[in-house]
């Protein structure tokens, strides 16, 4: 608990039975009350690692529902368990749980309820092994969502983020995809919401057991992102009405 609250991670899980171990030792179980592990039928032994280490609540998809698939089962199953500060961790290890304690505090303190652990904040994410083609698209799709959505992150693409309970209540989050624009998303729903994000500097670590997509595909997102943002933008002048954003 931190100051009264339950505070709970969520770790989407696709093979990642080489790094869990270690992401999970490094979690501040001081202040967590539970972990959830959704394996999004993953070929190798995550699940095994998962009730290895003890990890109360495991669930494994039969079939793979996709990275935002995984976070609609993550997400639901902590409002589930009553969670007041519920945190998105990778067990990939690409980012350090040791930024948890930071992030819960500034929920748990009410300063904001949603955050975001930044890999652009800084001049950490190309010395941490982040693809220059990738840290140029980050640039670029940061600006133009920035541009059309009138905020001013610093980066839309991070996967490090944490909520308060009262967000996942009010965002029809389960509207958005089952892919990587999930996130994206999501975004456009907190923003349309009213909410704000704050973001905290998280040191860049790409290695092979890291996940990441490949060229392909992160074009495919590139163009899903700018679709998001150009929607949202003419959701704001009322010239589009995106069912995305309501939650009826």
């Amino acid at each position: 608990m931190y100051k009264n609250k339950k505070v709970i991670i969520v770790m989407p899980a696709y093979k990642a039975s080489l790094t869990l171990e270690k992401t999970y030792l490094e979690i501040p179980f001081d202040l967590v009350d539970e972990v959830i592990l959704v394996d999004d039928a993953s070929p190798d032994n995550t699940i095994e690692v998962a009730e290895r280490l003890g990890i109360k609540h495991v669930i494994r998809h039969d079939k793979n529902k996709g990275y935002g698939g995984n976070q609609k089962t993550c997400y639901s199953k902590a409002l589930e368990l009553g969670g007041d500060i519920v945190i998105m961790l990778h067990p990939d290890y690409q980012y350090t749980p040791l930024l948890l304690t930071a992030m819960i505090s500034i929920i748990g303190n009410g300063l904001y309820q949603v955050v975001f652990g930044s890999r652009i904040l800084g001049k950490g994410a190309l010395k941490g092994g982040m693809p220059m083609y990738k840290y140029i698209a980050n640039r670029f799709l940061t600006l133009a969502q920035n541009i059309l959505m009138n905020q001013k992150l610093s980066e839309y693409h991070t996967g490090y983020r944490a909520f308060s309970g009262e967000v996942l209540r009010n965002v029809p989050f389960h509207k958005c995809d089952d892919d990587f624009v999930f996130d994206n998303e999501m975004i456009a729903q907190i923003f349309w919401k009213g909410y704000e994000i704050a973001e905290v500097t998280c040191p860049t670590k790409y290695f092979d057991e890291a996940s990441s997509i490949n060229f392909t595909r992160s074009m495919k997102y590139g163009l899903g992102v700018l679709g998001v943002s150009s929607r949202y933008c003419l959701a704001k002048l009322g010239l589009w009405k995106w069912n995305l954003l309501e939650n009826q």
